[in-house]
């Protein structure tokens, strides 16, 4: 069975934070949904029987007034199709491309109270994901 990635590591977000954080940053996400989702035990939405989908929007939902209020945006979204490079396994239900006016913008949503019980949607539904930053680069003259 392929290793779940749902939060990042404690050195992955150490690495993060030691990166600027007073530049704009692109974050791409991959994500696959579990078929149902898996609060905890105790959470008010243990037990309703939503899909890792459902619960997904839930996150979408509840961490959208946070996301949008310190400057995010979705810039892109999309539905895998097909891997044309890469391992078969590594099917996608939706990838995106959210904007951060900042890393420091990033931190803010991730440290928030309200964000913080949003997130436990975003665990509940996710079976492994990959969040990639990214600067963004010049390119206007093409590939080179």
């Amino acid at each position: 069975m392929q290793e779940a990635y749902v939060d990042p590591t404690r050195a992955a977000f150490d690495l993060f934070k030691a990166l600027p954080r007073d530049e704009p940053i692109w974050m791409l996400n991959q994500v696959r949904y579990r078929p149902l989702a898996l609060y905890p035990e105790g959470h008010p939405d243990a037990g309703l029987g939503r899909t890792g989908e459902e619960a997904y929007r839930e996150y979408g939902r509840t961490s959208d007034p946070i996301f949008s209020r310190l400057g995010g945006k979705i810039i892109w979204r999309g539905k895998m199709q097909l891997m044309l490079t890469g391992p078969e396994t590594e099917n996608w239900d939706t990838i995106f491309i959210a904007h951060y006016p900042s890393a420091s913008a990033f931190l803010a949503m991730v440290t928030d109270a309200d964000y913080r019980e949003a997130v436990k949607h975003r665990q509940a539904a996710v079976l492994t994901s990959r969040l990639v930053r990214c600067q963004q680069m010049d390119a206007s003259g093409g590939f080179a």
